[in-house]
């Protein structure tokens, strides 16, 4: 397929002829990229530029972007390249940039081409829903590449009626196949969604008529083939393989597409080359056929269903893991996205167990954690903290976890790890995320966690869609227009009472590890990143288990200072930097607490003085003597205090 979004370009930026030559594209672009590492804007400086025309111009309108393989890493501040009017091109490709992309981006009114592929962003992609009170203009954007990311949400992509290029392949939605869809039918050519974890039926694309190619392979599509598809008359490639599709095959489709277009697609029934049809539509099977076609199908099922009940309390393969050959004898080395390795230093993987805390009639070793985590391969990789990689993993009796590898306990000898193990699984609060087993290969000390499906709460506050509220992220079901501007939140985030329950739930599991054995439990290291979100967003503190081995000379006092950011930043919404704490403490200490209030947040009744002195705690923890600190008991208490009904434990 050709890409066209990865062209190679010597010039960084070009100059647009019509526009004037006062531009202060350089300024907003130096603004946009402050947050992000390794952006030098020198690069658009006039010796690092070649003009086709001759020019007076100091200061020309940039048009092209190319910043692709520059090693950048961090945020874009996205609402300043909306003022980048002459912008036609913008290639942020092969970097690590993370964070969430604001919608703002597809409405400037001359950019055609826009490639972000293979970075780490996240949140959700598209535009805020249509609405009666808000009418989207149409997006200039012809070309969309967004491969390779951890974008997790889909939203609308219905004001685009010159596209004809979209790329979304390999991140993870795992959301169903979104109906808006059927708007993309004036000029899209070329669609990718491989590998994205949708499931759903591809009708919504069936009407695009002029579509060459078409990859939805590696998903969980279902529906008819080629019933639910575009034309495939006009299909120039096609890819459907690793899906459940039922329907019909014949060799002029095989031999069109390739053998390897249809692999494990589903129940395709080949009918041996019987249609001619020259649009390739199947004429109906005779009588036979279709008997032969439901008695195929009820012996599946009931194949199926007899497995299930044999399996039902036995250990089995995960559905959907992906073979993997085990070398004959060790070390087993792993490589990270960021580059990095770990060696598992033993000959069988078989030999090194895994104890499971809750489940000890598992029997799991270090080959389960190899097979269920693709060989600890990058897509099942969630995160590198600085205590480890950490991965995702469905084992043997659909036991979902995440797997930390604990770099910096490889000193520890094995008995001593044990018991480090042992210690930690006595900790159990309902606002600890608890250690459910470990698995110890080598030197390497890996420990399973339950899986938390909604993240930590900096992804839930930071990366998720409405982010920060400078991104101006419009990306949820449910989003507003207010006098002051769009502007969009999650009904979740919009909610004082929910965050009031995190900071509460959090200060009940630190005030346990600090108070409820005779040695207080210091954590050392609490972070956002660290406070992972249920399904009713009830917080789990994790990564206490660490603070032995990696946070040496921790105390309590430091763990107070930190839940003091935390809640700063669960108040803000901004990062919890040394800065932002500065700047909320000034503003509370002024007496001016209320401006440092998060917009997203709902104010009415006595909301904003509670949220006010929530925020008063969090000046007290963040206190610079350690000694004027008060103990997470007494956090505990005030918290709790300001608006008890939300006390739920």
């Amino acid at each position: 397929m050709e890409d066209g979004m990865n062209k190679s370009r010597s010039n960084l930026w070009t100059e647009s002829s019509t526009s004037p030559c006062n531009s202060t594209d350089r300024v907003f672009l130096a603004k946009a990229f402050a947050s992000v590492s390794g952006f030098n804007i020198s690069w658009f400086s006039d010796n690092h530029h070649s003009l086709t025309t001759t020019t007076n111009c100091s200061n020309p309108p940039i048009s092209v972007i190319n910043l692709s393989s520059r090693n950048l890493t961090g945020t874009i501040s996205w609402k300043f390249l909306k003022n980048m009017t002459e912008l036609r091109t913008l290639d942020l490709s092969n970097n690590s940039l993370t964070g969430p992309v604001s919608p703002l981006i597809w409405f400037l009114p001359s950019l055609a081409e826009i490639n972000l592929s293979r970075n780490r962003l996240g949140g959700a992609v598209g535009l805020p829903k249509p609405g009666s009170l808000f009418k989207q203009p149409a997006s200039p954007v012809r070309k969309i590449n967004l491969s390779f990311n951890r974008f997790k949400n889909f939203t609308y992509f219905s004001s685009f009626p010159n596209l004809n290029y979209l790329n979304l392949s390999h991140n993870d939605f795992h959301t169903i196949f979104p109906s808006w869809f059927t708007n993309l039918t004036n000029s899209l050519e070329s669609l990718d969604i491989s590998g994205c974890n949708v499931s759903g039926n591809l009708k919504p694309i069936s009407g695009i008529q002029f579509l060459k190619y078409l990859d939805v392979s590696n998903n969980h599509f279902t529906g008819n083939f080629p019933a639910d598809f575009p034309p495939l008359v006009n299909l120039k490639f096609l890819n459907i393989s690793f899906n459940n599709f039922s329907g019909f095959l014949d060799t002029k489709k095989v031999q069109k597409f390739g053998e390897s277009a249809f692999i494990h697609a589903g129940n395709l029934i080949n009918l041996n080359n019987t249609t001619t049809t020259p649009d390739l539509h199947i004429k109906p099977p005779s009588s036979f056929l279709v008997l032969a076609m439901i008695g195929v199908l009820i012996f599946c099922m009931c194949k199926k269903r007899k497995a299930a009940r044999k399996n039902k309390w036995s250990i089995s393969k995960p559905i959907g893991q992906i073979p993997f050959r085990v070398e004959k004898s060790g070390p087993f080395s792993f490589e990270t996205e960021s580059g990095s390795s770990w060696v598992a230093d033993i000959k069988e993987p078989t030999s090194a167990p895994v104890v499971m805390f809750e489940k000890p009639l598992m029997n799991f070793t270090f080959k389960d954690l190899i097979a269920a985590t693709s060989h600890f391969g990058k897509e099942s990789l969630l995160a590198e903290g600085r205590c480890g990689p950490l991965y995702r993993a469905v084992l043997p009796g659909d036991i979902h976890v995440a797997i930390k590898v604990l770099e910096n306990a490889r000193r520890l000898s094995h008995d001593e790890a044990v018991a480090m193990f042992e210690d930690f699984s006595g900790l159990k609060h309902p606002n600890l995320l608890p250690v459910s087993g470990y698995c110890i290969a080598g030197k390497e000390k890996l420990v399973l966690y339950e899986f938390m499906a909604n993240g930590d709460l900096h992804r839930w506050l930071h990366e998720l869609p409405t982010g920060a509220p400078n991104v101006e992220d419009w990306s949820t079901d449910t989003w507003e227009i207010r006098n002051n501007g769009a502007h969009s939140a999650s009904p979740e985030k919009m909610e004082w009472h929910t965050r009031h329950r995190i900071a509460v739930g959090v200060a009940r599991g630190m005030a346990y590890l600090h108070h409820a054995r005779s040695k207080p439990v210091v954590h050392g290291h609490l972070v956002a990143s660290n406070i992972l979100l249920a399904d009713d967003f009830e917080p789990r503190v994790t990564d206490f288990a660490l603070s032995r081995e990696d946070r040496v000379g921790g105390s309590t006092e430091d763990d107070v200072y930190n839940f003091g950011v935390v809640l700063v930043e669960l108040l803000t919404g901004q990062s919890g930097s040394s800065e932002t704490v500065d700047w909320a403490r000034k503003l509370v200490k002024d007496g001016q607490a209320e401006n440092a209030l998060d917009s997203r947040l709902r104010s009415g009744g006595d909301s904003v003085s509670e949220m006010v002195e929530c925020l008063r705690v969090g000046y007290l923890c963040t206190a610079e003597m350690p000694g004027k600190r008060p103990t997470m008991q007494q956090v505990l208490g005030l918290l709790k205090d300001i608006h008890p009904s939300h006390n739920f434990i």
